[in-house]
């Protein structure tokens, strides 16, 4: 699973509440940060969550459903093969969620029937009275015929997974002419028994066989091999897809649309790509790295990718980034792009994630959600292995800093250990600690332990524990016996502990007796936390050259000394830069200088800029230094240079105007272009749009919108010509600019904007048009207002993402907040005023606008009374309350 999570509810993490705000969109609309709605931790439950006890063992299951668009139902068959695990039992208990159970049967050896007792009273767990008692010997199969009704289920989600439903209808009646028909599927955590029963949890697993019968228009996927298809005289078609390699119940999988499926080879397993057909021109663009990634991840690990095939397939209106179903992954809509918009975002990272859960998730499994790291921590390092092999060091050392921004970030508000076996619902789990937190303590040990040991010990733990499910320590052990080493103290603080470690660095140089000293002190993060072992790599700069050193810290002041001739030019304590901590270096300036131009690493390069970013005003190493790293091979620390060079000295104002005009017009990056016409905006107006005239033209989307934004800062009128010539355009930063135009300066005409724009398109970009929509309708003419709450309230209403749902809901919210403070004013107005015919004008605008306030109030209540999905439903108490 890769979270691709949404900015909206960032006021829930700051406590500043969630109006319908502006939102910046100069970042890539995949990369909102982890900030949705953030997990309320109001102390620890004291309940363990134990891996699930195994009473049976589920060993075949084979599914024969059909549907109901109508309805959205599932019609299902299901034969289950199973036998008791250890102890012997006449109970069978199944995970069934929101079914009508229509027939529940025992099948016999000879093919006869035997009608079963059974409860199905909470509508959650089916209970069925079995003939006999089994032992561990027996072998039997239950039939099982039932209808789903997924709709009719109470939504849940979390911060990976925003709904928890299983099966989902896209555009089921066909009313939408601009969103295909599809139903498909979504799992994890335990969402498959929303569409088969079964026994759902992570440390089961069977063979399975899935048969599908729907319209011969329609393609479908599911896991493993395509092993039957016939075509039926009703003008519909059942094929049946076998997986006979056991997986778990949650990696269950259906994908069923209207695709161009398009494919490639790898060792003679077929590689597919499932677009929709205006996009299979695009797909190798968006998806052609995987056999190569196949190939680079088989080598890495010594174990061959392990599944009959492997499918790619692009869903509309999916609850997450993407999921790793066994042998067929799923995907957000927003991975379908025209080779524009891939100058500005690189599907990779979420391909390469998805990809290595095969391995880590679907092939070796984490036995309980408790330990749901070893499936994320792994995925999340995928991404780092991926752009190390394809794009570089740099490329992959710049991600790293991300993820550890992300996790500090959530740690400033919680602190877990990495394997968490207490929580008060199973979805916490599925945050920055297990994901970024996960994959950097790998990049850690790997470090500690060097890239042969690290990846022979992956193998090992993969082979070892093939199509079996595993805690933490089983990797530990893999670790243990290849290396030789007991890795009790890495685990026991890095998977088992929370928090992270706090250094705070001073250096201090004796000329007498020519020793270095370096004393680290070791704050602790929390409460709880332990102070960790860092084995740490200490690099040395003099004239001579770059001395290592291998230092130990594991209390709470450690001083260091070394004999060194001169004073060295920098000490760089953590050289690799794989220390998951916060530090605070005490550096001078000079040697944050020396550590720009000499150390090697991009981290290297992003500490100093930070470090010094303040000071080049008052020292023009520091000026020349950011000058300089405007034009550095990396293209993040050309960014983070344009970004935070110092523009406001008047010697230096010609000289930099120049600079970031190159920038705008020449680097090879869109993203550090894009940051060069955001710092263009502190010169003169002239200056700025003669360089605009040239990057509206830009073949980045995110560059020409940015620079629509811009000229609207400037010349309005301008600004407006040039976004009516960008309405048809459907990518994210180009409504997200002219939306923002429109909802600013536009008039009456740009009502139709919104409109056709909210009915046709999906996605992230809707949560932005909502906003400008909600700000453009409260200064235009009241006669806007019902058509516009009317669009706005059906996608509160009906809009299959529940965050879309919420934030039109606070959209309506706000408009008629907006409403009650124009009637408060005009009755303060009418109160004071005193001419007789200004008073009636005020009296008919308050008789026009009270019933449409009492009409948005009534549509808000509507609203938040009958949604089912309960993160909504929280960020609807904030608004009910006030």
């Amino acid at each position: 699973m890769k979270r691709i999570v949404i900015f909206c509810l960032v006021a829930a993490l700051v406590g500043q509440g969630c109006k319908t705000g502006k939102l910046s969109n100069d970042q890539p609309e995949w990369d909102f940060g982890n900030i949705l709605d953030t997990i309320e931790v109001s102390g620890k439950p004291k309940e363990y969550r134990a891996s699930e006890k195994r009473n049976f063992d589920l060993l075949h299951t084979k599914l024969q459903v059909s549907f109901s668009w109508e309805k959205q139902h599932l019609y299902g068959k299901a034969n289950l093969m199973l036998k008791p695990y250890f102890y012997e039992s006449n109970l069978l208990v199944l995970d069934a969620k929101g079914f009508d159970i229509n027939k529940v049967v025992l099948v016999n050896s000879n093919q006869t029937f035997q009608d079963l007792k059974f409860e199905y009273k909470d509508s959650l767990k089916l209970h069925i009275q079995l003939p006999k008692v089994y032992t561990r010997k027996d072998t039997f199969e239950i039939f099982i015929d039932y209808t789903a009704k997924p709709n009719e289920l109470q939504s849940g989600g979390s911060n990976a997974i925003t709904s928890d439903k299983g099966l989902y209808f896209i555009n089921p009646l066909n009313k939408d002419a601009n969103k295909p028909q599809q139903i498909w599927t979504q799992g994890e955590t335990e969402a498959s028994s929303c569409w088969f029963p079964t026994i759902d949890k992570p440390n089961e697993r069977c063979t399975a066989e899935i048969c599908i019968t729907v319209s011969d228009s329609l393609i479908t996927l599911s896991n493993g091999l395509l092993t039957e298809s016939s075509v039926l005289s009703d003008g519909t078609k059942t094929e049946c897809w076998t997986m006979d390699q056991p997986h778990a119940p949650y990696l269950f999988m259906m994908a069923i649309g209207k695709y161009s499926v398009v494919k490639d080879k790898w060792r003679g397993k077929e590689v597919s790509y499932y677009v929709e057909p205006d996009y299979e021109k695009y797909a190798r663009n968006i998806f052609g790295n995987t056999p190569e990634m196949l190939e680079f991840f088989s080598q890495k690990l010594g174990v061959e990718y392990p599944w009959q095939k492997y499918a790619q397939v692009v869903v509309r209106d999916f609850v997450s980034g993407a999921m790793e179903n066994t042998s067929a992954s799923l995907f957000l809509e927003q991975i379908q792009s025209n080779n524009r918009e891939r100058l500005d975002r690189n599907w990779d990272f979420i391909i390469a994630h998805e990809l290595f859960h095969q391995w880590f998730g679907d092939y070796v499994t984490c036995e309980s959600w408790s330990n749901i790291t070893l499936n994320e921590a792994f995925a999340t390092y995928s991404e780092y292995l991926w752009n190390e092999h394809k794009y570089g060091k740099d490329e992959a050392d710049y991600n790293l800093m991300g993820d550890l921004k992300k996790y500090l970030g959530e740690a400033r508000i919680y602190q877990e250990p990495l394997i968490r076996f207490h929580y008060k619902d199973k979805e916490e789990v599925f945050d920055s600690h297990s994901y970024e937190k996960g994959g950097l303590i790998l990049h850690m040990l790997r470090n500690y332990l060097g890239d042969e040991a690290f990846f022979k010990s992956l193998e090992l733990y993969l082979k070892n524990h093939a199509y079996t499910s595993v805690e933490a320590h089983n990797l530990r052990m893999a670790f243990e016996e290849v290396t030789g080493e007991d890795l009790n103290w890495f685990f026991n603080q890095w998977f088992l502990s929370s928090g992270h470690p706090k250094l705070k660095i001073t250096y201090s140089y004796i000329d007498s007796t020519k020793k270095q000293i370096i004393n680290i002190e070791q704050q602790r993060s929390n409460d709880n936390t332990v102070y960790f072992r860092l084995p740490l790599q200490v690099d040395i700069y003099t004239a001579e050259g770059i001395t290592r050193k291998e230092i130990l810290v594991n209390d709470k002041k450690h001083t260091f000394e070394f004999d060194v001739a001169t004073k060295p030019k920098l000490i760089n304590v953590d050289a690799a830069k794989i220390l998951v901590c916060e530090k605070d270096d005490s550096k001078t300036n000079d040697e944050w200088i020396y550590q720009f131009y000499n150390a090697p690493l991009v981290i290297d390069k992003h500490e100093a800029l930070n470090k010094l970013a303040g000071k080049q005003d008052s020292k023009q190493e520091v000026k020349d230094l950011f000058i300089a790293a405007t034009k550095a091979p990396h293209w993040s620390v050309r960014e983070v240079a344009v970004n935070k060079l110092f523009l406001d000295d008047s010697l230096s104002r010609s000289s930099n105007f120049e600079l970031l005009k190159s920038v705008a017009l020449k680097d090879e990056k869109s993203q550090v272009r894009h940051a060069a016409i955001k710092r263009l905006s502190n010169y003169q107006k002239e200056e700025q749009l003669k360089i605009y005239e040239q990057t509206i033209g830009d073949s980045s989307y995110l560059v020409a919108s940015k620079t629509l934004k811009a000229i609207y800062e400037i010349d309005t009128t301008k600004a407006l010509s040039l976004a009516a010539h960008l309405e048809t355009e459907n990518v994210g930063d180009v409504i997200d600019a002219v939306g923002s135009i429109y909802a600013g300066s536009g008039e009456v005409p740009q009502q139709k904007y919104f409109e056709e724009k909210l009915n046709s398109i999906t996605g992230n970009a809707v949560y932005y048009l909502i906003n400008d929509y909600a700000t453009f309708l409260t200064r235009m003419d009241n006669s806007l207002l019902p058509k516009g709450a009317a669009t706005i309230k059906n996608i509160a209403m009906h809009n299959d993402n529940w965050y879309l749902r919420s934030e039109a809901g606070i959209a309506i919210h706000d408009v008629l907040e907006d409403i009650q403070d124009k009637l408060k004013e005009k009755k303060e107005l009418l109160q004071k005023e005193k001419d007789a015919t200004v008073k009636a004008e005020i009296e008919n605008a308050i008789v026009a606008l009270e019933p449409f306030a009492a009409s948005l109030k009534d549509d808000f209540e509507t609203i938040t009374t009958s949604e089912t999905n309960k993160k909504a439903q929280e960020r609807y108490k904030k608004f009910n309350t006030e």
